[in-house]
């Protein structure tokens, strides 16, 4: 029943997009991300969705995958359909030879957050839109140490299993307490997951092992939703700060809400919206612009003082 529901919604997508093209369509677009297994990639798929939607002069289809098989068969069902460019959301290993073919052809592949692993001959033709991970982590650190005047203990949420994700936050807090608060102490790195779940579970069970904690570095704004609510319902009142990561709208709000009013709540962009860009970056590179292979967008701090300009209640993340 899943996998009828998963296709169905893919071909009611495609089909409702198909609403933007018209006699006078210039480009034949595909859309392909994984399926919606957080909220941050249900965010993405919004803001793909509304942004072909919007443009004119496009022929587009979005389509959603579970693994490396579904998307490297979705490739060639672009290729066959005959797009000049394909935006992809590659989360998954296997799908380098399907892309290499559409590559062969003259197809521009923008990718979105990660890059596909393609022989540099295609280079060309490869773009990629990302967010700043190392810089997440270098802003994180300054915000902990100007909110703690240099000195503190701190807990660290992390998440191993992501991979690069992971190693880029982490090195860049990381360097910014070497280089800028020797004073700062990290008591403790906890492996958790990029929910809310995990984040209640595993910050409880820090609450008990940990007396005095005086702010937590978290890479992911669900974590944070997670943790904060550990923190609340302990009644502890030794945390001043907590950071996050990814532009989750519940998130945001709790930066005003006056039952955290005691903690300094923030989170570094790293907002689904991106896809935006990587939208529009290959429609540029069709329209015959010039455009730069690499874009990283960086990272803005948020918390109770500039939230305001980041609230967006149309979003489903």
């Amino acid at each position: 029943m899943k996998r009828f529901l998963t296709l169905a919604l893919a071909l009611i997508l495609a089909l409702s997009l198909c609403g933007v093209a018209n006699a006078e369509s210039t480009h034949k677009i595909g859309v392909l991300a994984p399926q919606t297994t957080h909220g941050w990639v249900g965010g993405v798929l919004y803001f793909a969705e509304q942004t072909v939607e919007a443009a004119e002069g496009i022929d587009a289809t979005l389509l959603t995958s579970s693994n490396a098989d579904e998307m490297t068969s979705q490739i060639e069902q672009l290729i066959d359909l005959g797009v000049e460019a394909i935006i992809v959301w590659p989360q998954f290993t296997g799908v380098e030879t399907a892309a290499e073919r559409a590559l062969e052809k003259g197809i521009i592949i923008s990718n979105f957050d990660m890059i596909i692993n393609v022989d540099e001959k295609y280079a060309d033709n490869m773009y990629v839109v990302t967010g700043d991970n190392y810089g997440m982590g270098y802003e994180g650190g300054r915000y902990i140490a100007e909110k703690l005047g240099g000195a503190g203990k701190v807990l660290v949420m992390c998440k191993p299993a992501a991979g690069n994700v992971n190693d880029d936050r982490m090195q860049g807090f990381k360097d910014y307490i070497a280089e800028n608060a020797p004073d700062i102490e990290v008591i403790a790195e906890i492996s958790t997951d990029f929910t809310r779940e995990r984040g209640l579970q595993d910050m409880t069970d820090a609450l008990t092992t940990y007396d005095h904690i005086d702010a937590v570095f978290s890479l992911d704004d669900e974590t944070s939703i997670g943790a904060l609510q550990a923190i609340k319902e302990a009644g502890r009142d030794d945390i001043k700060v907590i950071t996050g990561g990814g532009g989750c709208q519940e998130y945001f709000n709790m930066m005003l809400d006056e039952a955290y009013a005691g903690i300094w709540v923030s989170s570094a962009t790293y907002a689904p919206s991106m896809i935006v860009d990587t939208i529009n970056t290959a429609l540029a590179v069709l329209n015959g612009e010039t455009v730069e292979h690499t874009t990283v967008i960086p990272t803005t701090i948020v918390d109770r003082e500039n939230v305001a300009d980041f609230l967006n209640p149309d979003s489903p993340y």
